[in-house]
C-alpha cells in the first residue's frame, strides 16, 4: 500500500518486522564486600540500578554472587 495511505511504500521487495534487543554491556564491577572485581554483562538500565542500590545487594538479588 502507498505511504500516504498508511502503508510502507509501493516499491518494497521485502517487509521485515523490527527487532528490539537489550542494550547489553560487559562491565567490571568492584564489590567491596567481596574485595574483588566481578565481571557482569548487564544493560545500561542495570548499570544505573547497580549504582543506585549498591553492587553487592543488586548482584545478590539477581543471584550472581
Amino acid at each position: 500500500m502507498a505511504k500516504k495511505k498508511g502503508g510502507v511504500g509501493r516499491h518494497v521487495t521485502k517487509n521485515v518486522p523490527r527487532t528490539f534487543s537489550p542494550n547489553l554491556r560487559e562491565h567490571r564491577v568492584w564489590v567491596p564486600e567481596l574485595k574483588k572485581f566481578v565481571r557482569v554483562k548487564l544493560t545500561a538500565r542495570g548499570m544505573k540500578t547497580l549504582n543506585k542500590n549498591g553492587a553487592f545487594s543488586t548482584l545478590k538479588k539477581a543471584g550472581l554472587v
